[in-house]
């Protein structure tokens, strides 16, 4: 009876503790620039590890977007391209709080001491999911920058936000 109770908890401690869902031990990741690609506008690899910023979100790439011309354009690849002239190939640091229903890092990152998730938000590129860029986003959105120049163009999830 008493190797019935054992088991479980010698099973608990030997195991490694990624195979239960847990946040990544080492909370700070970095990567020189060399080693560095832009997924996506909200998702970074630094080297074999890949980090979601997080508190915001980007459009896909893919998704359409219309122009103020009529003209439709990959509005996702336009948040990717701001994300890669922010870290213009400089190293990245990013402090991981957490990780996503993915297993990737969620992670406040900075390039050369510019704060990636809110230079993202700040400059309309992003959306932001959490309280704390959402001053950001308004004032992005009522200068017209980055994708909000795009008004009834931009990203649905975006409009819905009006």
């Amino acid at each position: 009876m008493s190797a019935v109770i054992a088991a479980p908890l010698v099973l608990g401690v030997a195991l490694p503790s990624s195979l239960f869902g847990s946040a990544p031990t080492d909370r700070n990741w970095r990567a020189e620039a060399h080693a560095i690609r832009i997924v996506d506008g909200e998702t970074i690899g630094l080297g074999e590890r890949i980090v979601r910023l997080d508190g915001v979100a980007a459009p896909a790439r893919g998704e359409a977007c219309r122009a103020p011309t009529g003209e439709t354009f990959d509005c996702g690849g336009a948040s990717a391209a701001a994300l890669t002239r922010l870290v213009a190939g400089r190293p990245v640091a990013c402090r991981i709080v957490g990780q996503d229903g993915f297993g990737r890092g969620l992670g406040q990152c900075d390039a050369g001491g510019a704060d990636l998730n809110q230079a993202l938000v700040s400059g309309g590129f992003a959306i932001a999911t959490g309280s704390a860029l959402r001053g950001q986003e308004s004032v992005a959105r009522q200068a017209a920058l980055g994708l909000w120049a795009n008004g009834v163009g931009a990203p649905a999830a975006w409009r819905a936000r009006n």
